[in-house]
This record gives C-alpha cells, sequence and structure tokens, in this order.
C-alpha cells in the first residue's frame, strides 16, 4: 500500500479547515488533493484529534497482529488434521 505524502497530524488540520468553513474545492485545490481523497479523510478521520489518531492507529496495529495470529492458528491446525491423516 502506498504512503500518503501527509502525516496523520497534516491530515486532521486540513480537515478543521473545512470544519471551520472554508470550501472542500479551495482545500483540495491548494493542498493537491483530489475530492475522493478528502472525503475518504473525512469518512477516516472525521471528529478525530491527534491522541484519537495515534489510538486508531495503535488499535489497527493490534487488530492485524491478531489477524496474523489467527491466520497461523488455522494453518497450524490444518497441518495437524494433515499428519493424523483425519479428513476434514
Amino acid at each position: 500500500m502506498r504512503r500518503s505524502k501527509f502525516a496523520d497530524s497534516e491530515i486532521i488540520n486540513i480537515l478543521h479547515q473545512q470544519e471551520a468553513g472554508e470550501r472542500t474545492a479551495d482545500i483540495c485545490r491548494r493542498y493537491g488533493i483530489s475530492p475522493a481523497t478528502f472525503f475518504n479523510w473525512k469518512a477516516k478521520f472525521g471528529g478525530l484529534d491527534a491522541h484519537g489518531v495515534q489510538r486508531l492507529k495503535k488499535l489497527e496495529e493490534e487488530n492485524r497482529n491478531l489477524k496474523k495470529l489467527l491466520a497461523d492458528a488455522i494453518l497450524e491446525n490444518v497441518r495437524l488434521r494433515e499428519v493424523s491423516g483425519k479428513p476434514r
């Protein structure tokens, strides 16, 4: 996945500008982003502050680790069934 050229804190500041009453089209033109990108950011980060973004990133990382652990456990289960000769 491609990294954003904007840091999370910059994204939050951009969203706050729109909340302060500035037109979305003007913001998108100034920062060189598409309106679709802006609204994707708004869907993901809307209403969050810097602390909320840090918490969101931490939860996403934890979720990623848990998914990896689950996938490893499922693979190990499949290997054990193959070794024991039992069908699914």
